[in-house]
């Protein structure tokens, strides 16, 4: 439950190494968060995440999760809810993918697929019915600017983003009145180790800069929330380009 003040005290990171995950878990322990469940395949980069978190003073548990095993989901995440109430879950788990390996490969783009929409699904179904059995909390869903128009450069990730964003808002939709709160956020091109070595997009953001969006948006029980807010109006524009044209844009 969240403290007198407001202050949530209890988040599920699923993507316990995200970068973004991460940011957003060591901003909310600042603000008076004390326990944090790092949910992510078991490896020393989890472990050092939780030790990293462990050092701000919150109290962190690792689960053993793994987006592309949904048979797994309910029993690894039901018992985080069964330990005590979650004020609020962060999915951030996905995958870039590699768009030219990926067209060519399709078990590999069926991978991305899978991780960053299938995976998303079942996780934030299992998720979601644990919040409005406890009747309060607040699903964020990391999803992606390259969610609202396919482009040629990545268009494997985007259409696995778009299907994950139309699955938040309808679930959003579904949830309103129960006490649960859905807030999907689009974040542009984020500056992390997923990205490094990768062309700069323009309006690109950080990890810390987008931790600070949703925390924001918590607060004020955001529906929807663009880092940075500019890309609101920059893809409402993008998105009524004709094909024609937009074919032959440097996207």
């Amino acid at each position: 439950m969240k403290d007198a003040l407001g202050a949530p005290q209890s988040l599920l990171v699923l993507g316990g190494t995200s970068a973004i995950g991460l940011a957003t878990a060591r901003r909310m322990i600042a603000r008076r968060t004390r326990t944090v469940h790092l949910a992510g395949r078991p490896s020393p980069a989890l472990d050092a995440s939780a030790a990293s978190l462990r050092a701000l003073g919150a109290e962190v548990r690792t689960v053993a999760f793994d987006a592309l095993d949904p048979g797994s989901h309910e029993e690894r995440l039901g018992a985080v809810f069964a330990a005590g109430d979650v004020d609020v879950v962060l999915l951030a788990f996905g995958v870039p993918g590699d768009q030219a390996r990926d067209e060519s490969d399709p078990v590999a783009a069926a991978r991305v697929a899978g991780t960053n929409y299938t995976g998303a699904v079942s996780a934030g179904l299992v998720c979601a019915g644990a919040l409005q059995a406890q009747g309060h909390g607040s699903l964020v869903v990391l999803s992606s600017t390259a969610a609202e128009r396919a482009r040629r450069a990545d268009f494997i990730y985007g259409s696995s983003k778009a299907g994950l964003d139309v699955f938040a808002q309808g679930l959003g939709d579904a949830l309103y009145g129960t006490g649960v709160h859905v807030m999907v956020v689009r974040p542009g091109f984020v500056r992390s180790r997923a990205t490094a070595g990768r062309p700069e997009e323009p309006f690109a953001t950080t990890p810390e800069e987008v931790a600070a969006s949703i925390e924001r948006g918590l607060r004020r029980r955001s529906e929807t929330v663009w880092v940075p807010g500019a890309l609101r109006m920059v893809t409402a524009a993008v998105r009524h380009v004709p094909r024609p044209l937009y074919r032959r844009l440097p996207v």
